[in-house]
């Protein structure tokens, strides 16, 4: 029986390497081809929820007789796209619940989770339809919730950044690959951080025309602050990280507050050679395309990151039949990324607003929670890379006693 199973097990395996896309989306039984249509019914959501927003009114006149709609105003604008999240974010969550604890491929839930395509496309569509009948102070409390699970999926996303630079910093230290990558991690380190100071000056150039600029001053001021910490606990002989990882995180937090500071909203007088038009141009959009695109493949690369989460690490080797990511996990994040991307779209404001079409996370909430993610994102590297000196001395201590 054990032989017959691992067999089965391998053949399967096989077939989903052999097959060509198609043929595997006709079979409705690989997880790995599953992932991808995750991902782009995701990015349809997405697309919808714009749509809804920048070109609604013009377009989905008969919202105007849905009761739930006083004339369409609270099923277009902000609030058509809360409509929306909500709907995918209904899909991803009853996925998780029907799929987390899925451990095998041969099960029902792995069966579900690959396969039934069409039915899940039916549900899909009928989850993204029923927000538009609920009255609109059910959506304003999704509203409200939103912003929580949006701060979680930017943790997630967070821990899974972080835990990917430490795994590369300890791939290429490792005794295997010590010596011939040595040169390799000097050259990837000076190049972060000649393009961390590079993007840190440019910063200092575009965004303080004026001495008056105090916030961005602050910001940019305390990132280069949070840089230098990050390097000096690095090298610290008890911690020993090298220098790659701060090199890393450094370019992420420098992206993270050139977000940020774009994110201000009638900040021009602090932005040099800022047009004050409201003509849509071609950076505007490429932009906003570029950070839909952004938002779904990070969430996508987060949604199959899990074993980065797991609590208890066991050296225990995978089977031939076990999943290969957490089903669970995966459409948990795709839940609360239906969250992060309402907030995007509206500038985490719940409230009617006039927004411009062709933009993605403008406001001065927008620019906070962008640095307040950032400030966190240094406070969760100090804290992994000092965690393990703190508790080896704790250890010690114990096994001194």
């Amino acid at each position: 029986m054990e032989t017959s199973g691992g067999g089965s097990s391998v053949q399967g395996s096989c077939i989903f390497k052999a097959d060509t896309w198609c043929s595997q989306f006709r079979n409705w039984s690989n997880p790995w081809m599953a992932r991808y249509i995750y991902a782009l019914m995701f990015l349809i959501a997405n697309l919808l929820a714009w749509a809804v927003r920048d070109y609604g009114r013009g377009a989905l006149t008969e919202m105007e007789r849905l009761k739930g709609c006083h004339g369409a105003r609270d099923c277009l604008g902000a609030e058509g796209v809360l409509r929306v999240s909500l709907g995918c974010f209904i899909f991803y969550f009853t996925m998780f619940l029907s799929t987390t604890g899925t451990s095998k491929m041969r099960g029902r839930r792995s069966n579900w989770h690959s396969g039934w395509w069409s039915a899940k496309i039916i549900l899909w569509i009928a989850f993204t339809i029923i927000p538009f009948v609920l009255p609109s102070t059910v959506i304003r409390l999704y509203g409200d919730i939103a912003h929580f699970g949006a701060g979680v999926f930017l943790l997630i996303q967070l821990v899974s950044v972080i835990s990917f630079i430490t795994w590369l910093n300890d791939c290429c230290q490792s005794d295997k690959r010590a010596d011939r990558c040595q040169i390799h991690i000097m050259l990837l380190a000076t190049m972060a951080y000649v393009i961390c100071l590079v993007g840190i000056i440019s910063m200092y150039i575009w965004y303080v025309p004026q001495p008056t600029c105090f916030l961005n001053i602050f910001f940019i001021t305390w990132t280069l602050v949070l840089l230098q910490l990050m390097t000096s606990v690095s090298l610290h002989p008890k911690v020993n990280a090298g220098i790659l990882t701060p090199g890393l995180m450094g370019l992420y937090i420098v992206f993270i507050c050139w977000c940020a500071i774009r994110s201000e909203r009638g900040g021009g007088k602090c932005v040099r050679n800022e047009e004050t038009s409201t003509k849509t141009d071609w950076l505007t959009i490429i932009s906003f395309i570029v950070a839909v695109l952004a938002m779904v493949i990070a969430t996508f690369s987060t949604g199959i990151d899990s074993k980065c989460f797991q609590l208890r690490k066991d050296d225990k080797q995978d089977e031939e039949d076990d999943v290969p990511y957490g089903y669970g996990f995966f459409h948990l994040v795709f839940a609360t990324g239906a969250m992060y991307f309402a907030m995007l779209l509206i500038g985490w404001n719940t409230h009617h607003h006039p927004i411009r079409k062709w933009t993605i996370d403008v406001g001065w909430t927008s620019t906070w929670v962008k640095i307040v993610n950032e400030w966190l994102a240094v406070c969760v590297y100090l804290w992994m890379v000092v965690a393990p000196v703190i508790w080896k001395n704790r250890q010690s201590i114990v096994g001194a006693v």
